[in-house]
């Protein structure tokens, strides 16, 4: 009997407890106030439709939901879907669900794709799918925002090496660039002493990439930001690729 293939990084990674103690100081101030700003800069009328694509545990679909829009969290692991569903209503919903796979819900006025949720799969094909499949979620006219790291300047700023210490866990985190993927290694021991290993595999996708991505899913890119804060893309110095993306 021929044996399973490996799983994905990301369905194991994202469903472990490390993953989120490894995370759990993320600045949510920050980005609460870039999504204060990118709602401003998009000024969805009220009660819009919302999906945020890849919502992890629900925190910025719930402050999207918070502002007066109606809100769809989607995201493959099925944990951080159990936790979101704490703050589901009427207008605010969480499913599990693959972006390679087609949205059962929609349209969407509004597509949001945030913090790096991109990227992740072996098979570049499968890049192209999952913008297709949320293409088709958009009503005719909607806007997608799409925001992954600088590529260039990330691979130029690599640390190699890094060990964080969160509650009694050293974690070892090791990155390099590897075969068009940067690659964050994650070693620790767990609390019984177990040696354990984890990794992030993010594809180096540059602009010129992206831009053929939306080609093919049939998107007008409208701009490129470079930051949180809304500022216009500078190659050289922008630590953000925000792209807004028009159907």
């Amino acid at each position: 009997m021929p044996s399973a293939p490996p799983a994905e990084w990301f369905s194991t990674w994202f469903d472990s407890p490390y993953y989120h103690r490894l995370y759990r100081n993320r600045n949510y101030e920050e980005a609460r106030s870039f999504l204060a700003q990118l709602l401003t800069y998009l000024h969805p009328k009220p009660g819009a439709r919302l999906l945020d694509l890849a919502c992890g545990k629900g925190r910025h679909a719930l402050y999207l939901s918070e502002q007066g829009y109606d809100v769809t969290g989607v995201d493959l692991s099925a944990a951080s879907i159990r936790y979101a569903r704490q703050f589901a209503h009427e207008h605010l919903h969480f499913q599990v669900h693959d972006m390679r796979e087609p949205l059962s819900v929609g349209p969407f006025d509004f597509v949001l794709n945030l913090f790096t949720s991109f990227g992740y799969f072996e098979q570049e094909t499968d890049n192209v799918v999952a913008l297709r499949n949320a293409a088709a979620a958009l009503r005719p006219g909607g806007k997608m925002v799409i925001d992954f790291m600088n590529t260039e300047l990330t691979v130029q700023q690599l640390v190699a090496h890094e060990t964080k210490r969160v509650e009694d866990t050293d974690f070892q985190l090791y990155r390099h660039f590897q075969q068009g993927f940067i690659v964050k290694e994650i070693r620790f021991r767990d609390e019984q002493q177990q040696e354990q290993y984890f990794e992030e595999r993010v594809r180096a996708l540059s602009r010129e990439q992206f831009e053929e991505y939306f080609q093919m899913a049939g998107l007008r890119l409208v701009e490129v930001l470079g930051d949180y804060h809304l500022r216009p893309f500078e190659a050289a110095t922008s630590p953000r690729m925000i792209f807004v993306l028009k159907k």
